[in-house]
């Protein structure tokens, strides 16, 4: 898990794994996204809730793995940029990823609830897209804010 990464940085091992995870996310969204738009509803929704709880499993061994490792101060110290910077800009990426996942959560939950009731496709769907848009924009900028604390932390 704190071997030395596959891409070359200071970063360990599982850290690599997880940015790699992080930066494919919202590709592997947006192939659930096409199915949906091709009206592989069905598909669409099972690998929605797979997709979300494979990055809820990322997240976790991430979060075991940063604080395992001595914790956020300890990658601090290994970059040359300024720790406000840093930190700052780690606020802003948790901040971006707590609420998307509110945001994915609540698509989800809901599409699960009106796809039982048989409102989607149907009544419902507008919404429901809505929702989706949302959280893909949110998955899309947690990724993008992931990939810049790794290379603030790791590279810098």
């Amino acid at each position: 898990m704190f071997a030395p990464g596959f891409f070359g940085t200071r970063a360990p091992f599982f850290m690599d794994l997880v940015t790699l995870a992080v930066a494919l996310l919202p590709l592997l969204l947006w192939l659930g996204i096409l199915w949906a738009r091709r009206g592989f509803y069905g598909l669409h929704r099972i690998y929605q809730w797979l997709l979300f709880w494979v990055a809820a499993v990322v997240v976790g061994w991430f979060e075991y793995g940063a604080r395992a490792g001595g914790g956020f101060r300890s990658y601090l110290a290994q970059t040359s940029l300024s720790p406000r910077l840093v930190t700052a800009f780690l606020v802003l990426h948790i901040l971006i990823a707590v609420v998307t996942m509110v945001c994915w959560v609540r698509t989800l939950w809901l599409g699960e609830r009106e796809w039982r009731r048989g409102n989607l496709p149907g009544g419902y769907s507008l919404r429901h897209i809505r929702g989706g848009r949302l959280s893909a924009w949110g998955i899309f900028l947690t990724s993008l804010t992931g990939i810049w604390i790794y290379l603030l932390l790791f590279v810098f």
